[in-house]
């Protein structure tokens, strides 16, 4: 891939790994990439094994019926990758990290140009702040198998499989937004 090591400090993005997530009927009855969290977790320790800034983006939506809904249980951040001290937590309710937070200004204060992002789901927040953190001007990485995602129905009607969706929402991020590469390839080529 021609990635030698990623310029630091690189900033850790976790989107949205949230107890809510866990209801795979609400969210449309299939999710891809089961080991996404657990993959996340490995990426977190190693973040904080060589001191790196982590930042944990939750989602905290307005709609009180909302799993993600700051009154419902499953607005909580998942065990394995809950916040420790000293890490930052940014609340949005929205799609983006950077609509209605101070995330950009965090980031840009503290010098931080390179950007992994990982989280749920891939074709909603994980994309849409991937999208604007590469229109914003950081070096971005998504990693692949550390996202995931749920079916989407088409306008037809048509069921649109959680991998299909995960796959395209990929495809259209990568050389454009982001470069999409693996826990593996990270953990082997970048840190």
């Amino acid at each position: 891939m021609g990635i030698s090591k990623i310029n630091e400090p690189a900033a850790l993005i976790l989107i949205d790994i949230q107890k809510g997530f866990d209801n795979i009927e609400y969210w449309g009855g299939e999710r891809n990439n089961l080991n996404a969290e657990e993959n996340a977790s490995q990426i977190l320790n190693l973040w904080r094994e060589n001191k790196l800034p982590v930042f944990h983006v939750q989602h905290c939506s307005s709609n009180p019926n909302s799993l993600l809904n700051e009154n419902n249980v499953g607005n909580e951040i998942k065990e394995l990758v809950k916040p420790i001290d000293g890490e930052v937590i940014i609340r949005k309710n929205v799609n983006s990290a950077f609509i209605g937070t101070n995330l950009k200004e965090q980031l840009d204060s503290a010098n931080i140009k390179t950007l992994v992002i990982l989280g749920l789901t891939t074709d909603h927040c994980v994309s849409t702040t991937t999208r604007m953190a590469g229109n914003f001007g950081y070096e971005t990485f998504v990693i692949s198998d550390a996202t995931a995602t749920f079916n989407k129905k088409g306008l037809d009607g048509q069921n649109f499989s959680a991998e299909l969706m995960h796959e395209t929402a990929l495809a259209s991020l990568n050389e454009e937004f982001a470069t999409v590469i693996t826990t593996d390839f990270l953990k082997q080529n970048i840190i």
